[in-house]
């Protein structure tokens, strides 16, 4: 992996004060020295990982600083573009087409990301159904429905609605 020359030079500027700190030179002046502000905690993190990657500078590295990005800039531009010029597109979509195009995987959730960075993504959730005016005219309550025999599905009730038929 390629890293930033300023990252290599601190990985190994860090060696220098480990070493410097084993030889007996005290974490102070060592810190000022090469320019960091370790504490004892930090420097026991520090010296296991460089033991255990075998006493090297390249064990201190710390961190994906500097990692390749998949979705490079033409990339972005390619698919901000896209999206705009066809709003139904959805993620399955724009995946497919970046690896038809680019010959790169990017997950669906990047692409979500990217497009949500832009504010080119769709509302949240279930897209709204809009019922056509044929059948809102067939479910509206027309107001003239008798609810005369309501009361008549309820066990103990009387026709008249006012409690249970007694038979007087």
């Amino acid at each position: 992996m390629d890293y930033p020359q300023a990252v290599l030079e601190k990985a190994q500027r860090l060696e220098q004060l480990l070493q410097r700190v084993a030889a007996g030179e005290s974490l102070e002046s060592a810190n000022q020295a090469f320019g960091f502000d370790l504490d004892q905690r930090a420097l026991k993190r520090a010296q296991a990982r460089y033991k255990s990657g075998g006493r090297t500078w390249q064990a201190l590295i710390d961190g994906r600083h500097g990692h390749t990005s998949k979705a490079h800039s033409a990339l972005r531009e390619w698919l901000y573009a896209r999206k705009q010029e066809d709003a139904s597109l959805r993620a399955p979509q724009l995946v497919e087409e970046i690896k038809t195009r680019f010959g790169k995987t990017i997950t669906e959730g990047h692409v979500n990301l990217l497009l949500r960075e832009r504010g080119l993504t769709a509302p949240r959730g279930r897209p709204y159904k809009r019922k056509s005016q044929e059948t809102d005219a067939d479910d509206a309550p027309t107001g003239t429905e008798t609810v005369e025999n309501a009361g008549l599905f309820f066990p103990g009730s009387s026709p008249a609605g006012d409690g249970p038929d007694t038979g007087d």
